[in-house]
């Protein structure tokens, strides 16, 4: 099975503890992104749409939805990581926001491959923890979350 036909992503096997991967894809928050999100997810957060409101709260202006910023680290993962490799993804073990995301930050965007095992139940596959990590364009952390995935292995003709 040729990987480069398969999938883009990789295979437990490729994905050893210790691996950073520094995803290609920026991303800038515009009003619209946080509007749109905030609607598609039924959120009223006057923190993220009422300017006037937000004036007056710690951080002096709207902030972006931090769901946004999560699904970003994660969805800007996936090409590098686990396109057509993974089986499921199995759940978040922790998620911090650090600082705030405004609009008009870029973002960019880290993975790290923090520990991985290989299944107990399912022999053809691993248990992969990758830790996200989302960056403003000053160089602060806004966003990091450690994420558990179900990950194929190479397939037998493949593996070493």
């Amino acid at each position: 099975m040729d990987k480069k036909t398969e999938s883009q992503g990789l295979w437990f096997e490729e994905l050893e503890v210790g691996l950073v991967i520094q995803h290609d894809i920026k991303r800038t928050i515009s009003e619209a992104d946080n509007a749109d999100f905030c609607a598609m997810t039924h959120n009223p957060q006057p923190l993220h749409l009422d300017p006037e409101f937000a004036a007056t709260t710690v951080f002096g202006q709207r902030i972006v939805n931090s769901l946004l910023t999560l699904g970003l680290a994660v969805g800007i993962s996936v090409k590098d990581t686990t396109l057509g490799t993974t089986v499921a993804n199995l759940g978040f073990e922790e998620t911090i926001f650090p600082n705030p995301v405004f609009l008009d930050d870029t973002l960019s965007f880290e993975t790290e491959v923090v520990d991985s095992r290989l299944s107990s139940s399912r022999p053809e596959t691993g248990i992969v923890t990758f830790e996200h990590r989302a960056f403003n364009q000053n160089g602060d952390l806004v966003c990091r979350c450690r994420r558990n995935a179900l990950m194929h292995r190479l397939p037998e003709i493949g593996r070493p």
